[in-house]
C-alpha cells in the first residue's frame, strides 16, 4: 500500500452526511470516496485549466503534512 499523509479537515454536517451518503451508494469507504473526487476534481481542473507541472509541484512545501519516522 503507498504510504499516504493524514490531513483534516472540517466538515458541516450537511456536507458530512452528504460524503457518507455518496460513500455508501458507491460501495467506498469515506476516505476512499473523498480521494476518488479529489482525483476527479484535479482531472477537471488540469483539463480546463491546463496540466500542473512536476517542477511547480515541486516547489510546493510539504513538510507540514508530513510526519517524520522514528
Amino acid at each position: 500500500m503507498k504510504k499516504g499523509v493524514h490531513i483534516d479537515i472540517k466538515l458541516s454536517e450537511d456536507l458530512l452526511r452528504k460524503l457518507l451518503y455518496i460513500s455508501e451508494a458507491e460501495n467506498r469507504t469515506p476516505n476512499a470516496q473523498f480521494a476518488f473526487m479529489l482525483r476527479n476534481n484535479i482531472a477537471y481542473f488540469e483539463k480546463t485549466k491546463g496540466r500542473i507541472s512536476p517542477a511547480e509541484l515541486s516547489k510546493i512545501d510539504i513538510s507540514d503534512y508530513i510526519e517524520e519516522e522514528n
